[in-house]
């Protein structure tokens, strides 16, 4: 939903905190010739210790926050997802499962209660949580578990030891939130766009530097070269080394990514000239990321092309790519659905919609892809059994 009505205002709290973060980045541009790259202040923005927005303990996900994720949506997701990891942990025979960036740990909660009614539990449930926020939200979900399964749960400050995972390495809406380098396309020159001090935070241009502009060239010319003059888009800079990190850690298993984003071709297309940066405040999405530091979420769409390249890169094999919805579908939705029917008609007509959120192309079923990289797996991987979306890579 888009602010088309004026934005409710954050809890004085909030306000002060964000106060707090704009200060610190007032600092950072006037040391900084006047300038600050929006890589930068993204970088702060969400995760500037004790200010950020993961780090300074505002309430972000689910219904009471800023944005819903799929497994807030409904319990069939996560279920789906399980169903996946299953047939992963079956062919290694065993292994964790390790989960970056959990959420209110709704998903960590329904894998691990439907991988104990198909047998088929991890050693650990590792997560990987850099919030302090969500791992207290994450905890207290946890806690509600059966004791089994609340033991084999431990939180990591950092990735596991080199070749010392075996499972399913998971990431749900995590990709999104790395920060990007956003540039802008002027009849062949690159300029990079970055953040000064106006009246309050407003954007600014400056030539790129060598190693940008040459990624935006290449770019442009192995997407058509036919982007107006003005174009803006961004890249992930840090991509390729957090695979590569992840990687590192994965002895046999699977990295699967769920996120939103396109293949390169389209992510770059000259339709989408204004690239794919947003804030998201109270369920509105809102095209201005410079408001209230701290406070509102800033995501940018992701590159699967970039994935796929950067897993390749790190010894990885493509082992997938299709829409959510095809993911799911493939991964069991049908069986897990009629699993799920609870007997009244309101709880049929809730799941029921709950399955269009999403797998329908207008919701989450088409603007969500699936990705999976992985070593060391004997087997095909059930979810990306039915539409193989790779050749648009």
């Amino acid at each position: 939903m888009h602010a088309d009505s004026p934005l409710p205002t954050p809890e004085p709290e909030a306000l002060q905190v964000s106060q707090h973060l704009l200060e610190r980045v007032r600092q950072e541009i006037n040391a900084g010739d006047g300038w600050m790259s929006f890589h930068r202040y993204m970088e702060l923005a969400l995760y500037a210790p004790a200010l950020g927005y993961y780090t300074a303990g505002s309430h972000k996900l689910g219904r009471g926050g800023d944005f819903i994720t799929a497994p807030e949506v409904s319990p069939l997701f996560g279920r789906c997802v399980a169903r996946q990891c299953a047939q992963v942990l079956e062919s290694l025979g065993g292994g964790d499962i390790l989960e970056f960036g959990a959420g209110t740990g709704v998903l960590a909660v329904e894998i691990l209660t439907a991988l104990e009614g198909l047998e088929s539990l991890p050693d650990r449930y590792l997560i990987l949580e850099l919030s302090p926020d969500l791992r207290q939200r994450q905890r207290a979900a946890v806690a509600l578990l059966p004791e089994a399964l609340r033991n084999r749960v431990q939180w990591l400050d950092a990735l596991p030891e080199p070749g010392s995972l075996r499972g399913v390495m998971l990431g749900n809406e995590v990709l999104d939130a790395m920060p990007v380098q956003v540039f802008h396309w002027h009849d062949g020159a690159v300029r990079e766009r970055g953040v000064a001090l106006g009246e309050r935070l407003e954007w600014a241009d400056r030539p790129a530097g060598e190693t940008l502009a040459d990624t935006v060239h290449v770019l442009h010319d192995t997407t058509g070269g036919a982007w107006p003059s003005g174009y803006v888009s961004e890249i992930n800079p840090g991509l390729s080394g957090w695979l590569r990190a992840a990687a590192e850690c994965l002895a046999a298993g699977v990295i699967l990514l769920v996120d939103y984003g396109y293949p390169r071709q389209e992510y770059y297309s000259p339709e989408r000239y204004r690239g794919t940066l947003m804030a998201h405040y109270r369920h509105r999405a809102l095209d201005e990321p410079l408001v209230w530091p701290g406070i509102v979420d800033i995501t940018a769409h992701v590159d699967f092309t970039a994935v796929a390249e950067a897993g390749e890169a790190a010894g990885l094999s493509l082992l997938g790519y299709t829409t959510q919805a095809w993911f799911l579908m493939g991964a069991g939705l049908e069986s897990v659905f009629q699993a799920c029917q609870a007997e009244g008609l309101r709880e049929q007509m809730d799941l029921a919609a709950q399955v269009r959120m999403l797998t329908l192309p207008g919701e989450m079923g088409e603007r969500f892809q699936v990705m999976a990289l992985g070593r060391g797996v004997p087997v095909p991987l059930m979810g990306f059994s039915g539409r193989d979306l790779i050749p648009r890579l």
